[in-house]
């Protein structure tokens, strides 16, 4: 069996970007995933969730638990700008040309990014 350790931080991230874009304090959150608030405190502390926590949050937020685990985090700057792409173009608040000026704009920061950190540009 190897190890795959969870990535809190992010999982945390998608929790509350999902409370935010559905206008929720954590206490409702906590209400309408069936867990207890001391659980959200834990996670966004870094500590890792228990089993059933986690499946509920994930169920709650429709995550799925293996983007935040090992070597599904890391990822190639191809299938990072690929996702974010697809992403982008997906939201269905976004208009087709908006969604375009915004991949312009990640690509090249991302892109400077990597050249002021010594990085191969993709």
């Amino acid at each position: 069996m190897s190890n795959r350790p969870f990535n809190v931080q992010m999982f945390f991230f998608a929790l509350d970007e999902i409370r935010i874009n559905r206008k929720l304090s954590w206490k409702e959150v906590a209400s309408e995933a069936g867990v207890s608030a001391s659980t959200l405190t834990r996670i966004g502390q870094g500590k890792r969730p228990d089993v059933d926590g986690l499946a509920a949050l994930a169920q709650w937020g429709s995550l799925d638990v293996n983007k935040f685990t090992g070597t599904s985090i890391r990822r190639t700057p191809a299938n990072t700008m690929t996702e974010i792409s697809a992403l982008l173009r997906a939201d269905s608040r976004l208009k087709d040309r908006d969604a375009e000026l915004l991949e312009a704009m990640i690509k090249s920061a991302y892109q400077t990014m990597r050249k002021r950190d010594g990085a191969e540009e993709t």
